[in-house]
């Protein structure tokens, strides 16, 4: 296939299924470590407080991703840097599944999670291929599948590694993301950016981006917060289902992730109310709710002696649908609020909303491992609740404070 522009490109149809089953492999690798924490702790001997580096790190990988190898789509040819980034991951999952000792395979985590970044050059460039009157219609769709991919991945990783043993789970990914590479590779036209700008200054203008747009930090400083506490739930739950009264099998745990795939009716819904001009009200909706699956995560894991182990795990099952629907409902609205600012920059607003909040996921699955090991369920959701409200308690604040400054200045006139 002979090189084309990126103008050229944008009047090609988009194969939006293949877009779409791609970025819900690729996001597999940064979740499918979460339910496995457990059997990967007891096979690498790792203390209870490095279990949570596991996630840690492959989240820490994929926002560090997020900054260094994204912008390179504005000034690489995109084909070839989706493909040598996607060869890059099915080496770092191939070794993941590999008998390497516990601290390879922390630095592979952070491997597969920096490589899986190639999911967000599949999306500007899927933009870039369709025309400007279904490009919303082109990247929800995409967006549905990575929500999938998400939602889908725990469950998926428990059932492989129920029946064959965690390492399986990574290989048979392996497997997966390099068949759809070739595949890949044989569809994806060749796309080479316009911009002709100097690496190292991209970079330095991303710096600018954050610092000249307040929607854009607001937006993405709370996502992070709102996903700490998702991946605080998320990389300990396991833990608290696979212990008693519970001692819930690889099998179970992937029944009980499952239940929140219903968590992403919460991504439409929330393009709607943004739509129709209801943005703030949606906004505090799905922290609202995120918040309430929190408490009630912290209520059926800690009255889980003291109730019916059924009921507890009831209480459970709602708060993980809770939780998943705030955060992702959270996330659809901030996305859509950082992609009203600057057409131009809208691959590099993109990648430093995405890669601030994998960064907030990262600590809070490193400060719930900490907490898991130092007081149980009980830290991990005083943990995850610090996170969830902290936007909320901020925004609080932040209206107090004005309704203070304006009072005083009507005084001061009177």
């Amino acid at each position: 296939m002979s090189p084309t522009s990126s103008t050229t490109v944008a009047t090609q149809q988009v194969p939006v299924r293949l877009f779409a089953v791609a970025t819900a492999v690729i996001v597999l690798c940064l979740y499918q470590a979460q339910p496995l924490v457990g059997m990967i702790a007891r096979s690498l001997h790792l203390s209870p407080a490095a279990v949570g580096l596991v996630s840690t790190l492959t989240l820490l990988g994929y926002a560090c991703g997020l900054f260094v190898l994204v912008p390179l789509c504005d000034i690489c040819e995109n084909r070839s840097l989706v493909l040598a980034t996607l060869s890059a991951n099915v080496v770092a999952l191939g070794l993941a599944a590999c008998p390497i000792p516990p601290a390879a395979f922390l630095l592979v985590s952070g491997l597969t999670g920096f490589t899986a970044v190639a999911i967000q050059m599949l999306i500007p460039m899927a933009a870039a291929m369709a025309p400007e009157a279904q490009r919303g219609r082109v990247i929800g769709n995409i967006m549905s599948g990575l929500i999938l991919g998400v939602l889908l991945s725990r469950p998926l990783a428990s059932v492989v590694a129920g029946y064959f043993g965690w390492r399986a789970s990574y290989l048979l990914l392996a497997v997966t993301v390099g068949a759809l590479t070739l595949l890949l590779a044989r569809m994806l036209p060749r796309r080479q950016p316009a911009h002709a700008g100097r690496y190292v200054a991209l970079l330095a203008s991303m710096a600018s981006l954050l610092r000249e747009e307040p929607v854009l930090r607001q937006r993405a400083f709370s996502a992070a917060l709102v996903f700490a506490a998702f991946n605080a739930f998320w990389s300990t739950v396991v833990l608290r289902l696979s212990n008693a009264p519970f001692g819930l099998s690889a099998n179970g745990i992937a029944l009980y992730a499952l239940v929140g795939v219903s968590g992403a009716l919460a991504a439409p819904i929330a393009g709607r109310l943004g739509d129709r001009g209801h943005d703030r009200l949606g906004t505090h909706a799905a922290r609202l709710v995120a918040i309430a699956g929190i408490a009630l995560a912290w209520i059926g894991g800690l009255m889980a002696s003291r109730l019916s182990p059924v009921l507890s795990l009831f209480l459970l099952v709602v708060a993980a649908i809770l939780l998943d629907a705030g955060t992702i409902g959270d996330q659809a609205l901030g996305r859509r609020a950082v992609n009203l600012l600057r057409p131009e920059a809208r691959g590099r607003i993109n990648a430093l909303f995405t890669g601030i909040f994998f960064i907030g996921g990262a600590i809070g699955a490193a400060v719930a491992g900490l907490a898991w090991a130092h007081a149980g369920w009980n830290g991990v959701c005083l943990v995850a609740l610090a996170f969830v409200a902290a936007p909320v308690a901020t925004r609080i604040g932040h209206k107090a404070a004005t309704t203070l400054v304006a009072g005083r200045a009507s005084v001061s006139r009177s």
